[in-house]
């Protein structure tokens, strides 16, 4: 008997396959804002009030000031608005989020990529907010990650700390650029100290700017295992130190000072922040080794305190929104994506994500690399047949992952497995016979006797 929509496919074809009939569910009630620096166009589509099936669309300017986005919020309200889309456009789209929100309205972040408008059409902030509202309306648009406030706070807190890190680096490095020039090689890792800010090299810095010039005293300020290095601190001190140095660096010692402290100061309150929002309950008769979540992680190789509190802060307490480990790496931006045409099956890039969680990560991959772990093994193991940069990338998705399970589950702990562990897994039969048809191939005969 046939069919009034042609051809029955039988379900045993392979290329069959049963798929659900996708419902589209319009949000009846939406807006949508372009927003810019100093204005933004607010878009809002309502039901018709004679038919259901017919739109009504108004789109006006809003300047991005408090007062008019608290207007806009008694506006979108009293229109009874379920949902308000707005692009993610820098810094400029948090005042309108988070006002509209605290006036509870729905508000979703999207991402720029998802809603670009269709090639060939004018381009104005009106079309921009209308195209923005239809998208909304017939719910193809995914929300992008917008953590609570407290979280956000903390992020606040780690990125400003990783930012005067690296603008304190720029000082030291700027301090080894003065030296340089009046050819003291204090900071030659074979003649000098490997650490020029550290007791010894610091001792030396304070003495040359207090105006000692004499490389034998300045050398016997060595301490520890650097007055091993004394006769080549003589040398290395040798230079044309004058008094336009000291002042260079006397005035670059104070602000790297002065960004230690705060930076000091910053751990300290960050340390606080993560006590406050940690949802580990205290250990009990059931569970007396329990540990505060910044102490599990930091047990992960290559992962301190300071990279810890970091990954916290970007991805917060809370996993129920990321179902699962992949979702969180996916969205770290650490999975390759597939890219099939044809009989060509590839991997693309992973993407750029987030540059204050992928720099951790990928700073704390490069540290496992160096240590004797599984983590450690598992870069070895990929660096024999991958570039380096591939390594580091599966090295941080395993990192990530664990992290996702030690937040969602406060009694695991995490154990490595050690470094012999793929050595120990390895299947003996299935590495012989491959080992034997290699020799085979290459025209031996192969005669196995066991080893005494």
């Amino acid at each position: 008997m046939g069919s009034p929509f042609g051809k029955v496919v039988p379900m045993n074809d392979e290329y069959a396959e049963v798929v659900e009939l996708e419902t589209t569910e319009y949000v009846a009630r939406v807006a949508a804002i372009d927003i810019a620096k100093g204005s933004a166009m607010v878009c809002t589509r309502l039901p018709g009030a004679k038919s259901t099936s017919r739109r009504v669309q108004r789109s006006w300017p809003v300047q991005a000031a408090t007062n008019s986005i608290i207007e806009l919020a008694g506006d979108l309200a009293a229109e009874h608005v379920e949902l308000v889309v707005m692009e993610a456009t820098g810094v400029f789209w948090k005042p309108f989020f988070f006002l509209l929100e605290a006036h509870g309205l729905r508000c979703w972040l999207v991402n720029p990529r998802e809603v670009k408008n269709v090639p060939g059409r004018p381009k104005t902030d009106k079309l921009d907010a209308i195209w923005l509202a239809k998208l909304a309306e017939r719910g193809m648009l995914h929300p992008s990650f917008v953590p609570p406030k407290p979280q956000r706070q903390l992020r606040d807190l780690t990125r400003l700390r990783k930012t005067l890190t690296e603008e304190r680096s720029r000082y030291r490095t700027r301090i080894q650029d003065v030296l340089e020039d009046a050819c003291i090689k204090i900071s030659d890792r074979q003649q000098g100290a490997s650490d020029l800010f550290g007791v010894s090299g610091r001792a030396m810095l304070d003495a040359l700017v207090a105006g000692q010039r004499d490389p034998h005293i300045l050398a016997e300020l060595a301490r520890g295992t650097m007055r091993r290095k004394i006769p080549a601190l003589r040398q290395a001190l040798t230079g044309c130190f004058e008094d336009h140095h000291a002042r260079l660096i006397a005035r670059m010692l104070h602000l790297h000072d002065e960004l230690a402290a705060q930076i000091t100061e910053l751990t300290a309150e960050i340390e606080a922040a993560i006590a406050d929002l940690d949802p580990t309950p205290p250990p009990d008769d059931d569970h007396p080794g329990r540990m505060p979540l910044l102490d599990r992680l930091d047990e992960i190789p290559g992962l301190g305190r300071e990279a810890a509190a970091t990954i916290l802060g970007e991805i917060g307490f809370d996993m129920s929104v990321f179902p699962t480990p992949g979702h969180l790496a996916s969205w770290a931006k650490l999975t390759p994506r597939t890219l099939q045409s044809g009989a060509k099956t590839g991997h693309g890039p992973a993407g750029k994500g987030n540059r204050w969680l992928k720099a951790t990560l990928g700073n704390a991959a490069v540290g496992t690399s160096r240590t004797k772990t599984f983590l450690g093994a598992r870069y070895r193991r990929i660096i024999k047949h991958a570039p380096k940069k591939k390594a580091v990338v599966a090295v941080a998705r395993n990192i990530i992952e664990i992290c996702w399970i030690l937040i969602n589950d406060p009694d695991t702990r995490f154990i490595d497995l050690g470094p012999d562990w793929h050595d120990r897994h390895i299947d003996t039969a299935r590495k012989t016979r491959q080992h034997i048809h290699e020799l085979e191939r290459l025209g031996y005969t192969v005669t196995l006797t066991t080893a005494a």
